[in-house]
C-alpha cells in the first residue's frame, strides 16, 4: 500500500507484541475465566473497539495531546484508574455476598454472568481510558508509514486496523483457554465466588499499575 513500508516486519512486530502478556490480555483472561468464552469474547471485542477509537484519534493528532501535555494524560489515566478501582471492589463486594443463585441451586455458580454488552462497554472504557495505549499507536505505527507518504493519517489507519485485526488471533484464543479453564471452577460455588473476588482484585491491581504511570 502506498505510504507504507516494511509491512512484513510490521505484522511479524505486531503479532510479538500482541502475544506479551499485559493488562490487556490479563482482563480478557480473566473475564473468560469467570463467565465463559461468551464473556471472554465480549471483552476481547471491548479490548478491540478501544484500540481502534486510539487508531482514529492518533491519526486524527488527538493522542499528541497525551504525548505532549502533562495535564491531559493525567486526567485520563486517573479516570481510567478510578474506573478499574471501580469495576474491581464491585467484584470484590459481589464475592464476599451471600447468593441467591446458591441458596436456590447449591450446585450453581455463585453469580450469574455479567451481560455481554456490560462486559463489552466495560473493555471499551478501560481501553479507552489507558492513555499507554494511545501513545504506543502513536509510537509505534508512524515508524512504518513513508515520510513522504501521499495520506498519512489513510496509511496510519490501514497499520492500525491491521495491527487490530492480528490480535484478533491471539486474544479470541485466550479468551476460549482461560473459560475451559475456568469452567470446573464456575461450577462449584465455593471457587466461584474465590474466582469472583479473584478477578476483583486483579482489577484493582491494574488500577493501580495505572496510576502509576508515568509519561515516557
Amino acid at each position: 500500500m502506498t505510504g507504507i513500508h516494511d509491512l512484513g516486519l510490521f505484522i511479524a512486530a505486531g503479532l510479538l507484541l500482541n502475544v506479551t502478556p499485559g493488562p490487556d490480555m490479563a482482563y480478557i483472561a480473566a473475564r473468560g475465566a469467570a463467565g465463559g468464552l461468551r464473556a471472554g469474547a465480549a471483552a476481547t471485542l471491548g479490548i478491540t473497539a478501544g484500540c481502534l477509537l486510539h487508531t482514529i484519534a492518533a491519526a486524527a493528532g488527538l493522542s499528541v495531546l497525551l504525548a505532549t501535555s502533562a495535564a491531559a494524560f493525567s486526567v485520563v489515566k486517573w479516570c481510567g484508574a478510578a474506573y478499574l478501582l471501580y469495576a474491581g471492589l464491585r467484584l470484590v463486594a459481589a464475592s464476599a455476598r451471600p447468593s441467591r443463585a446458591r441458596n436456590a441451586n447449591a450446585g450453581g455458580a455463585l453469580l450469574p454472568p455479567a451481560p455481554a454488552m456490560r462486559i463489552f462497554r466495560e473493555a471499551l472504557v478501560i481501553n479507552v481510558l489507558n492513555p499507554k495505549v494511545a501513545l504506543f499507536f502513536l509510537a509505534f505505527l508512524p515508524q512504518f508509514i513513508e515520510t513522504d507518504a501521499s495520506s498519512k493519517a489513510l496509511a496510519f489507519m490501514a497499520l492500525g486496523c491491521l495491527f487490530i485485526f492480528n490480535s484478533l488471533f491471539v486474544n479470541l484464543p485466550v479468551a476460549w483457554l482461560a473459560a475451559r479453564a475456568g469452567r470446573s471452577v464456575r461450577a462449584r460455588a465455593t471457587t466461584a465466588r474465590w474466582l469472583t473476588g479473584a478477578v476483583g482484585a486483579l482489577f484493582v491491581l491494574l488500577a493501580a499499575r495505572l496510576a502509576t504511570l508515568e509519561r515516557t
